[in-house]
């Protein structure tokens, strides 16, 4: 077995270990360094694929803007476990129904996926850099690109306005 394949089996597993850990973990904080770390793996998932402009992209804004936004409004929470609302035994069992929905979605989806073998002759050297992405961003994927944009808006004046509720208040 080469390098390559040896140090992606590496990065998958730091990859699966460090994203069940984000949903494990107790403390938010230590769930937002996990995930810090599943980026940074994700990243060196890209660098394998010869995609090195996203591996960047990945790491500055993901690990680094979008993480600092999460800690951010973690603390201005200001999360307390004596505050925390208890989960009800029908909350978790509908957590566990779309968990399993969603487990076998992801296998079938998985199960039907064909992997064409390397060909040597159709082999395009350009894919996942910069100039044949942005091509296919703002040409083919220009609509959902928008709305990732504005589903980021809402979720950041959705956190602002949480974290300016007044004491005393739990909903809004």
């Amino acid at each position: 077995m080469n390098s390559a394949v040896s140090f992606f089996y590496f990065l998958s597993f730091l990859t699966i270990l460090s994203a069940v850990m984000v949903v494990v973990s107790r403390n938010p904080i230590h769930s937002v360094l996990y995930l810090i770390l599943t980026f940074f793996t994700l990243s060196g998932h890209y660098i394998l694929l010869n995609a090195q402009f996203l591996a960047a992209v990945n790491i500055i804004v993901y690990a680094g803007a979008i993480m600092v936004l999460f800690l951010f409004v973690i603390m201005f929470l200001n999360m307390k476990q004596d505050q925390e609302e208890s989960k009800t035994n029908l909350t978790k069992i509908a957590a566990t129904i779309v968990g399993g929905t969603v487990f076998v979605i992801l296998f079938g989806a998985y199960r039907k996926t064909a992997i064409e073998p390397f060909n040597p002759q159709t082999y395009d050297s350009q894919i996942g850099m910069i100039e044949s992405l942005g091509h296919m961003l703002f040409r083919d994927y220009l609509l959902p690109f928008e709305l990732a944009s504005i589903l980021l808006l809402v979720a950041m004046v959705g956190a602002v306005l949480l974290g300016k509720r007044e004491i005393g208040e739990r909903h809004f």
